[in-house]
């Protein structure tokens, strides 16, 4: 989700950005941080993207009801678009945290209160949401992630790096011993003392190990978003070599799967017809790593060396992981080194700073007009479409008065007792 915090210095703004009200807030960085405005705006832009792909998941038609480039459009959105959210949420934590420098004494305790106010926040928000829309809901895993990345907010790229790459060779085994031993009976025990499972489908172990976005496996996603947060993503330099590491990590990771799993590999869990709307497609609470509802100890090891969509292994993480990247750097090079494409993009760049709003506004206008889930039910990509405008021509227009989203304001005004800390 987008995160916000007050506006700072934009007096070193280069003069083809855009004006202060249209980007977001989280893009203001003090005249000192050096690198150009287009790279958050870049990074507005790759938020954008993300929501449009949640939307296409959710609102769109399912995989098996897609052909030719319809096909690999759906393909791609499903299960990378919440990726890249979760890429990007770590992004936005250094956003708090300090960007290139993380913040020390008392800016730093304040920037983890903040924090840990968001965290909850979204906890509870996503729980709420959760009681009416079931384990789709990304916001309560959100809130996870942010608390258990407050003890590395402070660590410089490399480190973070190298911990989101141990994450990802390390964590998808340990998903796969865990649920082996996480019986029907020992889960029903668990859940049975857990008051969040009481009020929704997500409880703790959802949260962790067996939800949709388990945070266990997740946080790769998160802590490399952390890392990207630190470096300079404005330089050429920086540029071309997450370039080349996206694109190796992608290529490395979906090759090698295909060359030990063979041409299923790659194989989405919604062309299994399982998909019900959901950033990806497995089924509530049977692990990030059941394609087909089954629970792990009727799986085989072999599982692990796929790659497909949400399937939660080391090579979907690291594949997921350089897409993500690729985006992310993509978005940063177009809006740097194309202004006139960057003005054309404005209404697009400003749902990015409001992706909140538009996460949680598109569940409630999908209610409200009774718009089908991508499930088996929905063939047309109308509504999807319409969605897209909406969000786009709200977005737009709100962003002319005011510099936050509507939720993204109330997330704001949630932290600001954290400035009382000492």
């Amino acid at each position: 989700m987008t995160q916000t915090q007050p506006p700072q210095e934009m007096s070193a703004l280069p003069e083809n950005s855009p004006p202060p009200p249209r980007t977001s807030p989280e893009s203001a960085v003090p005249a000192s941080a050096g690198p150009s405005m287009g790279r958050l705006v870049g990074v507005d832009l790759a938020r954008a993207l993300a929501v449009f792909g949640m939307y296409i998941v959710h609102i769109g038609p399912p995989l098996s009801a897609t052909s030719g480039v319809a096909s690999w459009i759906r393909y791609i959105a499903d299960g990378h678009s919440s990726v890249l959210f979760a890429t990007l949420a770590g992004f936005s934590l250094m956003l708090i945290a300090g960007r290139r420098e993380p913040k020390t004494g008392l800016a730093g305790r304040q920037a983890r209160a903040r924090i840990a106010i968001r965290a909850v926040v979204l906890l509870v928000l996503g729980t709420v949401l959760a009681m009416e829309y079931g384990g789709v809901i990304i916001l309560g895993f959100y809130g996870v992630y942010f608390l258990l990345a407050l003890p590395l907010v402070r660590l410089r790229a490399r480190t973070l790096a190298i911990i989101a790459a141990a994450f990802a060779l390390v964590t998808p085994q340990l998903a796969f011993a865990l649920n082996s031993l996480l019986t029907s009976s020992v889960q029903e025990s668990i859940n049975a003392y857990d008051p969040l499972r009481r009020l929704s489908e997500v409880g703790v172990l959802d949260l962790l190990l067996t939800g949709f976005y388990p945070a266990l496996t997740w946080m790769s996603f998160v802590i490399a978003g952390m890392a990207l947060g630190r470096l300079d993503l404005s330089s050429g330099t920086v540029q071309k070599r997450l370039a080349a590491l996206g694109a190796s990590l992608t290529a490395a990771a979906y090759g090698m799967s295909l060359l030990l799993a063979g041409s299923g590999a790659l194989r989405s869990m919604a062309e299994d017809g399982s998909s019900s709307g959901s950033s990806g497609s497995m089924p509530p609470a049977s692990g990030s790593m059941s394609p087909d509802g089954g629970s792990f100890p009727e799986m085989s090891a072999s599982f692990l060396l796929k790659a497909g969509p949400h399937s939660g292994t080391t090579f979907d993480i690291i594949g997921s992981v350089g897409v993500a990247i690729l985006v992310i750097v993509g978005a940063t090079v177009a809006m740097d080194r194309l202004p006139r494409l960057r003005r054309l993009a404005k209404p697009v760049i400003a749902v990015g700073t409001m992706s909140l709003t538009a996460y949680v506004g598109h569940f409630l206008a999908q209610s409200a007009l009774s718009v089908p889930a991508g499930t088996g039910a929905q063939q047309s990509w109308v509504p999807l479409l319409m969605f897209v405008l909406g969000a786009t021509v709200f977005a737009a227009i709100w962003s002319r008065f005011f510099s936050r989203g509507p939720l993204e304001y109330l997330l704001n005004a949630a932290t600001k007792p954290a400035k009382h800390i000492r």
